[in-house]
């Protein structure tokens, strides 16, 4: 699935904390499910084809506003 196929329900694509978009971000798919993009954590190992990010709380809030939950 390509970025532009995502709707950004967080961030500026121009924002002061973001260079060349790589700054942690939650995106919504065309059929609801979220992606989230953020550091890496070594928490815990999961699963084989899973992944852990970590994202700044302020970023989990801006995107329950964004989807007005």
């Amino acid at each position: 699935m390509a970025r532009s196929e995502l709707t950004r329900l967080t961030g500026s694509l121009n924002g002061p904390d973001c260079d060349d978009d790589d700054c942690p971000n939650v995106y919504r798919t065309a059929d609801g499910s979220i992606v989230v993009q953020g550091n890496l954590s070594n928490a815990f190992q999961p699963p084989e084809g899973e992944a852990l990010v970590e994202i700044p709380e302020a970023v989990l809030r801006e995107a329950v506003r964004a989807l007005g939950w």
